[in-house]
């Protein structure tokens, strides 16, 4: 079954939330957490995104 289209409401936040596969360890020593970081900041002033808040936890990631 195919997904419906995501809604995009222009400057309406957005709760996003990224899962290891299986649930599986995503960051597994304190240098992932800063690599994901140091990426998240890349990529959100390359496509001009604002971050009201983050909570990086073993397996998942919620923005």
């Amino acid at each position: 079954m195919l997904r419906q289209p995501r809604l995009v409401i222009p400057n309406c936040p957005h709760h996003i939330i990224q899962r290891g596969h299986n649930r599986q360890v995503v960051f597994a020593e304190n240098g992932d957490y800063q690599y994901y970081l140091d990426n998240l900041r890349e990529w959100k002033t390359e496509l001009g995104c604002k971050i009201y808040a983050y909570c990086l936890m073993t397996n998942h990631v919620l923005c």
